[in-house]
């Protein structure tokens, strides 16, 4: 089977019970879900017992290979021993390969052909929790462990052993002519005595040239030394004082700092309107984690958050957190991982791959903006970092805080039934209101035809121009337009390797297709008919509803918000940061601006199409579009001036509409919850999609129909098993794809029965099955 994620290898095995409250974030069970009563496990389970005892020279231990090998090696402990976690170059016939000592031998060697482990390498071994985090994380997902593990190893050079660098701290002469630059230089060093810097980070923290410190060098007043590449991160300041909190604030810190101090799990929603303070609260349980000698996550959904989020941590702690997303170098990743392993970093913010950093002892994580999409993993290994998180702190006897202004239902749902602690921030902070919002009915709108801004939005984005103030139009789709026509023959301009149409992006004169990444120029005549000057786009991406803004409004400054506009993390954070300071008059962005963004002069949010997401078969449409519509509207009136939110409709008596409308969350939830409790649906049941995937549209359809004509193991069990279906974009990077769709009740041992099912049929070796468990889109 080609690039399957089940085997009859890896049915999940039975786990230790979980306490009762050691719930998932979907109520599903998350930490008992793979309990099973499978047969005897696999053999790279049998080392999942909390063995941490050294293993004696010449004992047998079981090794965990890096590469695509999916069970335990047995081999010798080396000479001087050997601990549980370390690194290891063993030998696999003629090769040396590197893997992991994941416990004791499975016993299937003689002991007369056990050969030893080569060498020890060097790198912090894997501490016992954070294996097990990872064995129960691939059962829970139906993953090869191998391939969770390497989400866990993704850092360059880990068993190369300490390179060395040149470092800079105080020397024991004064300097000569003192500049303000040179005090800047040395007044870091003096605050930071225990800190080895090197030459750019103390150039950087001291806001001065790296020729300032070499001139200092040289005088004596600072020394250069030879030490490891990889330092300790800045010591965090915990008794700097940050903002004043308000009494709700302070109910909800100290709720927090209880959980900290405890040392146990336990997980918190914290649900805050826009703008009620939310970071600031979640920092003081930080700041408490950190005093309790352990270590802290913050996880955020997009990277472009993270330059203002940085900033609000060094003025609260005085010095930067440590920074783990894609956007890193390979030197940056290596120094993180090595320092979360040792202690070396105490508080790291990153993108949801941070979560499987092997920290030394991890106290907490806050997964931030927690209802957000982007916390689940579509491609590769699929997981949700939210899930995840909750499964990580439940091993690690952490606390979880899950912060939003719109939780996702699961966890409402949770905190509703007792299985999480609920704090509530009700108000905006200062003298900041939340926004007003109004629906501005298109029916009753006279606007012209290929314009997407009503008249009443026109008047409200002109009246914010006339008082200085900014304004933010939000349309949730990339490029200039979703679909090119030929206005000649009616053909539309689509992907050759995808069911799916080719978006403009103008901006770049591209054709894109947004499910593989083809790119093409654009044509001057159309492809199929051969006319030229026919070919035109229809309906409006952000692009070209930036062309329509600069006719309305001439003389103001626009900004386009958008990921493919920007070619690094870095210049989308400077942007964002020259958005805030006042650089554009109007913003026009997708979902990124939604996303915790804090534009203090920012008075009107206007959505350009609110039922946008409303259409579809999606079972949490709903829902996404509530949320992301209170986000939206969220980004208005955050400093002293009122905020103003208009949402262009053309059903505005939908419900989800009228609930925004209402300002009404704990309903649409309540209602939401009931729809969902009366079709069957999560979190009141399990799902699991299963997508089959090939070159040959006929093969994948009559494998998908066999499967369904053989389903016991998942009749045994209760569940439901519908399709098959093509799915709804059925040919992707030129694989057509097929998919079902299994239910199952919340207690049932899906993962076991969902792998002993897969384990029945012989897939040819171009044909791909993947199964994703709790799946977030149907796409």
């Amino acid at each position: 089977m080609s690039k399957t994620r089940t085997s009859p290898r890896l049915a999940p095995a039975a786990l230790p019970e979980a306490p009762e409250a050691e719930g998932d974030p979907f109520g599903l069970d998350l930490l008992d879900a793979a309990k099973t009563e499978a047969p005897a496990p696999p053999s790279w389970r049998m080392a999942e017992q909390a063995y941490e005892d050294r293993f004696a020279p010449g004992e047998r231990v079981g090794v965990l290979p890096l590469g695509a090998l999916d069970r335990l090696l047995d081999y010798k402990a080396p000479k001087d021993g050997c601990a549980p976690g370390a690194f290891v170059e063993v030998p696999l016939g003629p090769r040396q390969i590197v893997g992991i000592v994941w416990g004791p031998g499975t016993g299937e060697v003689p002991e007369a052909r056990l050969r030893p482990v080569s060498r020890i390498l060097d790198a912090p071994p894997l501490r016992a929790p954070m294996r097990e985090f990872l064995g129960r994380a691939a059962d829970y997902t139906l993953t090869p462990l191998p391939a969770m593990v390497r989400l866990a190893t993704r850092a360059p050079g880990l068993t190369e052993g300490q390179a060395m660098r040149h470092v800079y701290r105080l020397g024991p002469r004064e300097a000569g002519r003192m500049t303000d630059a040179r005090a800047r230089a040395l007044a870091v060093l003096r605050d930071h005595p225990e800190m080895s810097f090197t030459l750019g980070e103390l150039a950087n923290m001291a806001g001065v040239g790296t020729a300032v410190i070499k001139g200092l060098v040289t005088q004596g007043a600072v020394v250069e030394t030879e030490a490891p590449r990889d330092q300790p991160y800045p010591v965090l300041d915990l008794d700097a004082h940050g903002v004043s909190l308000t009494p709700d604030q302070m109910l909800a810190a100290a709720a927090l700092r209880i959980g900290a101090e405890a040392r146990s799990y336990n997980t918190t929603l914290l649900k805050g309107v826009t703008g009620s303070g939310k970071t600031e609260v979640y920092l003081e349980a930080v700041a408490e984690t950190l005093r309790q000698g352990r270590q802290a996550l913050v996880l955020l959904p997009e990277i472009a958050l993270t330059g203002a989020f940085l900033a609000r941590v060094e003025k609260r702690f005085g010095a930067p957190a440590a920074e783990w997303h894609s956007g890193m170098t390979q030197t940056e990743r290596r120094r993180l991982w090595r320092m979360a392993a040792t202690g070396g970093a105490s508080l790291v913010v990153g993108a949801r791959s941070a979560l499987f950093l092997p920290f030394r002892d991890l106290g907490l994580v806050v997964v931030d903006e927690e209802h957000d999409t982007s916390y689940k993993q579509e491609d590769g290994v699929l997981y949700n970092a939210r899930d995840m998180a909750v499964l990580r702190a439940s091993i690690e006897k952490s606390q979880v805080i899950l912060a939003s202004a719109t939780p996702c239902l699961e966890s409402w749902h949770n905190a509703e039934i007792g299985k999480y602690a609920r704090l509530t921030l009700p108000a905006r902070v200062g003298l900041a209101v939340l926004p007003t919002i109004k629906a501005v009915d298109m029916r009753l709108e006279d606007i012209a035809r290929g314009n997407w801004v009503s008249p009443t939005l026109a008047n409200a984005v002109a009246a914010r121009l006339e008082r200085q103030e900014q304004s933010l139009l939000f349309l949730n789709r990339r490029g200039y337009a979703p679909v090119t026509l030929c206005r000649s023959c009616g053909h539309q301009l689509g992907c050759p390797h995808c069911d799916a149409r080719l978006v403009e992006h103008r901006f770049m004169r591209r054709l894109m297709c947004h499910q593989c990444g083809e790119t093409q120029p654009m044509p001057i005549a159309c492809p199929d008919c051969g006319a030229e000057g026919k070919l035109a786009p229809v309906g409006p991406g952000v692009e070209r509803l930036g062309e329509e803004v600069a006719a309305l409004f001439p003389t103001a400054r626009t900004a386009v918000l958008s990921s493919d506009l920007y070619g690094s993390a870095k210049s989308l954070k400077d942007a964002i940061e020259q958005i805030a300071d006042g650089a554009a008059d109007i913003v026009i962005g997708t979902q990124l601006v939604a996303k915790g963004h804090n534009f203090p002069n920012l008075t009107l949010a206007g959505v350009i199409d609110a039922d946008l997401g409303l259409y579809g078969s999606d079972l949490r449409a709903a829902e996404r579009t509530f949320a992301l519509m209170r986000q939206v509207s969220g980004r208005a009136g955050r400093a002293e001036a009122p905020g103003e939110a208009m949402l262009q409709t053309y059903q505005p008596h939908h419900p989800v509409i009228q609930a925004i409308l209402r300002d009404d969350d704990e309903g649409f939830w309540r209602a939401e919850a009931e729809a969902r409790r009366m079709a069957g649906m999560p979190p009141f049941s399990r799902l699991a999609g299963i997508i089959l995937s090939s070159e040959d549209a006929q093969e994948v359809m009559d494998k998908a129909v066999e499967m369904s004509r053989h389903i016991e193991p998942l009749r045994r069990i209760g569940a439901e098993v519908w399709g098959p279906a093509p799915a709804p974009i059925a040919r992707v990077r030129g694989r057509h794809r097929v998919r079902l769709l299994v239910k199952a009740d919340r207690a049932a041992p899906l993962q076991d029965a969902l792998a002993r099912w897969a384990a029945q049929f012989r897939f040819p070796s171009d044909l791909r099955l993947t199964i994703d468990i709790d799946p977030q889109s149907f796409m």
